[in-house]
């Protein structure tokens, strides 16, 4: 089994009567031809499918679309990152009362989708994405022949990410332009973000294939945007105005993210931040609402998840020894502490994530 083999939100050989799509070149990058997640003529089937993968949706044909439809998805997800390719074939509306827990960048790789925001129509072609956010009200008028390439980034990933970024907790849910240019010049990094992304699940060899550098590319995709998409949080990261970040709360996030699997105390990041202990306890409570130590168990955490998440059954790896890795030696309060984060087990994450039954 591969790690690519585990993006299982939808099994194909489960729908109702599926039937194989002639042999035709839909433009589907070639990252994802072999990933394919369902091929479905039916449109109450497409629907359900296509809102296992997306969120509950409502597909409508438009004109004379019922001939010719035929809905296909192909897709690949890392961790917190999704790369799917959606082909509805004929003129089509997709409505979706609420997006889900995700940030999704719609870019057509041909033909053309009208978006609907806030009384405004939006289009995205093959130089213009479209980006929603969760919860967000969406409809989508596909044109004839418009498939689209979406890259999906899971909310509490990228809000993570951005805290860090920030070094203060995020005080609104971020909320990006809708439409999103994909030929200026600082366009130029989500773009290469993307061809890393497709280079890295293309390739046997790469090191996300053998289980390497998921985190640093998951988060290459989430900077790129944050950086290149306008947003409520766009001047924070490009011009930071007023009231900086305490520098010992700087300080000590990077203290933290260098030395995750290593033993820490609030001694080791006193000397290393050079101020008392309650000054950095002060400032992280002022700044993130929590304190270091409750960060650092935290962030690794989310450490152990992600490599849960990744094992396949050859790595022969264990619960205790992701667990040990990251600084928990007390496996029943790890467990706990686990469950109470994820609501699941330890256990759980690593069967489900390596294929066998729960």
């Amino acid at each position: 089994m591969s790690r690519l083999a585990k993006f299982g939100f939808i099994d194909a050989r489960r729908t109702v009567n599926p039937v194989r799509p002639r042999a035709r070149s839909r433009g589907i990058p070639r990252a994802l031809e072999k990933h394919e997640l369902f091929y479905t003529e039916d449109v109450e089937e497409a629907e359900t499918l296509i809102g296992q993968a997306l969120s509950p949706c409502r597909l409508t044909l438009v004109g004379f679309g019922a001939k010719g439809f035929a809905a296909t998805m192909h897709g690949v997800r890392l961790r917190d990152v999704s790369m799917l390719y959606l082909d509805l074939h004929v003129a089509a509306t997709l409505e979706f009362p609420a997006a889900g827990p995700y940030v999704a960048v719609h870019m057509p790789m041909n033909g053309r989708a009208l978006c609907d925001d806030d009384g405004r129509s939006i289009e995205a072609n093959t130089t213009r994405a479209i980006v929603t956010c969760p919860g967000q009200h969406v409809v989508m008028r596909f044109d004839h022949d418009s498939p689209q390439l979406i890259i999906q980034i899971g909310a509490e990933a990228l809000n993570g990410y951005l805290t860090r970024l920030l070094g203060r907790t995020l005080t609104r849910p971020i909320v990006f332009e809708p439409q999103m240019d994909l030929i200026t010049d600082t366009a130029v990094r989500w773009n290469g973000a993307l061809q890393l992304l497709n280079t890295e699940i293309y390739h046997s060899g790469s090191l996300v294939q053998r289980g390497l550098g998921i985190g640093p590319l998951e988060e290459l995709i989430m900077s790129s945007l944050l950086f290149v998409q306008p947003s409520n949080y766009y001047e924070q990261l490009v011009r930071p105005q007023g009231k900086p970040v305490r520098p010992a709360v700087r300080r000590t996030l990077d203290f933290i993210e260098a030395n995750l699997a290593e033993p820490i105390t609030m001694s080791d990041i006193a000397r290393h931040v050079n101020m008392s202990v309650r000054a950095i306890q002060q400032g992280f409570q002022a700044e993130l609402g929590t304190t270091p130590m409750n960060y650092l168990r935290d962030r690794r955490l989310e450490r152990v998840r992600e490599e849960l998440t990744d094992a396949i059954p050859a790595d022969g790896v264990t619960v205790t020894q992701i667990a040990e890795k990251w600084g928990f030696s007390h496996l029943s309060h790890f467990a706990a502490l686990y469950r109470k984060r994820y609501g699941e087990s330890p256990s759980d994450t690593l069967r489900r994530g390596s294929g066998s039954p729960a």
